[in-house]
C-alpha cells in the first residue's frame, strides 16, 4: 500500500465521521465559502492564543501551545469541511474555489505568525528560524502545485500537503502541552560531557516543526521539478504535433499530396505504394477548371487546389551565366491570379520553410532529390529525361512519369484542417508522350 493510497483512505475515513455534520450545515444553509471564512477566524484565534502565550505567559507554562493546538486541529477540521459542504451540497463553483484558495493560505500564514510571535517571545531564536523556513517551504508546496495546475499539468506528489501540516502541528502542540504539564516546561535533559541540554519539554513542539521545515522545502522542489518535466513533456509533444498538424498543414495541400501520393525511393528509384487509400486510373481529364500557367521552358511542375486559384510553380533556377545552379536547382513562386495583374510574387518565409520550400540532395551530376518541407521523408527526382532536358519524375498510376501538376479538391473544411476528397497527380507519359492522371481519394 503506497502513500498516497494510505493518505486517500484517511482522508475518505475522516470524511464519513464528519458527513453527517457537513449534511446538518447545509440543511440549514450554510454555505462554503461560510465554512472557509470560519476556518480563516479559529486560525486567527489559534494566533491570538500563541500572541498571549508570548505576552502574558512564562518560558515554563506550555499551556498555550497545548490549547492552540486544539484550535489548529479543530480549524483543520473545517479547512477539510468547506469542500465536502460543496460537494455534498452541490455547490461547487470557480469563485469558491478560489476564495477557498485564498483564505486557506492566510490562515497558514497567520497560524505561522503567531508561532513565530511566541517562540521569538520567549528566546526560542532558532526554533523561530526554523518555523520561518517551515511557513516558507509550506507556501511554496502550495504555490508550485497551484502554478503546475494553471500551466496545465498535474502536481500532487510529496509529503507535507496542507492536511499533514496542519494534524503535524496540532498534534505536536497538543502533545507539548501534556508533557509540560505531567514533567514540566522547564524539563531540561543533558548528556554527561556536554554542558548544554540536548533537549527540552518544549522540543515536542520545536522538533516536528524544524522536520516540517526541511520536508516541505523538499516537496516543493521535487514538485518542481516534476512539473518541469511534465511541462517539458507537454511541450515536445505540442511541438511534435503543430509539426506534424500544424506547420506542415500551414497551407493544408503539400503534406497531404506528400503523406497520400507514391514517390521515387533515393535510393532504388522504386515506388512507394500507400495502399489505404482507393486509387482511380483516367486519362488527363480536369476535375475543375482553373488557371493554367504560362508556358515557360523552365517550369517543371505547379500546385492547385480548390477554392483557391492561386498556384505555386516550381521552375527551374539558372545563374546569370545560364547554369542551372546546382546548389539550388529549383526556384519556387507564387502566381497571384486572385490579385490584379495576376503578379508573380516570392513565397514569404513561412511558407518557404513549412509548407512549399523545397530541400535539395545533389547525387550526381545531372540528378537531384528533391523533398517539399513539408514532409521530407519522401523524394522527388529531378534529372534529365530521354530528350536531354530537365524534368521532375514521380509514379504516377505505378509507373515513372513526368510530374507535371498536383491538384486538390477540397469540400469545406476549415483552412488549417480541409476536407481534402481527392488529389489528383497528371504528368506526361515519358514514352509516348501521353497525358496520364491518377486521383487519389482520401
Amino acid at each position: 500500500m503506497n502513500a498516497q493510497k494510505t493518505r486517500d483512505d484517511l482522508q475518505h475515513g475522516i470524511y464519513k465521521v464528519i458527513n453527517p455534520f457537513v449534511k446538518f450545515l447545509i440543511k440549514i444553509g450554510v454555505t462554503p465559502n461560510t465554512v472557509t471564512l470560519i476556518g480563516l477566524i479559529l486560525n486567527i484565534g489559534v494566533a491570538v492564543i500563541f500572541i498571549a502565550g508570548g505576552e502574558e505567559g512564562n518560558r515554563g507554562d506550555l499551556s498555550y501551545v497545548g490549547w492552540a493546538g486544539v484550535l489548529i486541529l479543530f480549524a483543520g477540521l473545517f479547512d477539510m469541511m468547506d469542500g465536502q459542504v460543496a460537494r455534498l451540497g452541490n455547490m461547487h463553483s470557480p469563485s469558491g474555489a478560489l476564495f477557498d484558495s485564498v483564505l486557506d493560505r492566510y490562515s497558514e500564514l497567520i497560524l505561522f505568525f503567531g508561532i513565530c510571535y511566541y517562540l521569538i517571545s520567549h528566546h526560542y531564536f532558532f526554533s523561530s528560524l526554523f518555523a520561518f523556513i517551515a511557513l516558507i517551504g509550506s507556501m511554496m508546496v502550495s504555490y508550485t502545485r497551484a502554478r503546475a495546475e494553471g500551466l496545465g499539468v498535474e502536481c500532487k506528489s510529496g509529503m507535507m500537503q496542507r492536511p499533514e501540516r496542519i494534524v503535524l502541528i496540532s498534534l505536536s502542540a497538543i502533545a507539548c502541552g501534556i508533557t509540560g504539564h505531567f514533567i514540566g516546561g522547564n524539563y531540561k535533559l543533558y548528556i554527561p560531557g556536554i554542558r548544554f541540554h540536548v533537549l527540552e519539554t518544549m522540543s515536542v513542539f520545536t522538533i516536528p516543526i524544524t522536520v516540517m521545515a526541511i520536508l516541505t522545502n523538499i516537496t516543493a522542489i521535487g514538485r518542481l521539478k516534476e512539473a518541469a518535466r511534465a511541462l517539458d513533456k507537454k511541450e515536445k509533444e505540442n511541438r511534435h504535433h503543430k509539426m506534424n498538424t500544424g506547420a506542415s498543414t500551414l497551407l493544408a495541400f503539400p503534406l497531404i499530396l506528400l503523406l497520400s501520393a507514391g514517390l521515387p525511393s533515393a535510393t532504388t528509384g522504386t515506388a512507394k505504394v500507400f495502399t489505404p487509400y482507393h486509387l482511380e486510373i483516367t486519362r488527363y481529364n480536369p476535375s475543375d477548371t482553373f488557371p493554367t500557367p504560362p508556358p515557360d521552358k523552365k517550369m517543371l511542375f505547379y500546385l492547385q487546389r480548390t477554392s483557391n486559384a492561386n498556384t505555386v510553380v516550381y521552375e527551374l533556377n539558372y545563374d546569370s551565366k545560364g547554369q542551372l545552379n546546382a546548389d539550388k536547382p529549383i526556384h519556387v513562386y507564387w502566381i497571384r491570379y486572385t490579385e490584379p495583374g495576376n503578379p508573380r510574387k516570392e513565397l514569404n518565409f513561412i511558407q518557404r520553410k513549412f509548407a512549399y520550400g523545397v530541400k535539395v540532395k545533389q547525387e550526381s551530376a545531372d540528378v537531384w532529390n528533391i523533398r517539399l518541407v513539408s514532409y521530407d521523408k519522401i523524394l522527388l527526382q529531378l534529372r534529365r529525361g530521354s530528350d536531354g532536358k530537365y524534368a521532375v519524375f514521380t509514379h504516377i498510376n505505378n509507373k515513372e512519369n513526368i510530374f507535371k501538376k498536383a491538384f486538390a479538391k477540397i469540400n469545406g473544411g476549415t483552412f488549417w484542417f480541409p476536407n481534402v476528397v481527392y488529389i489528383e497527380l497528371s504528368g506526361i507519359d515519358e514514352g509516348n508522350g501521353k497525358p496520364v492522371s491518377q486521383k487519389i481519394y482520401l
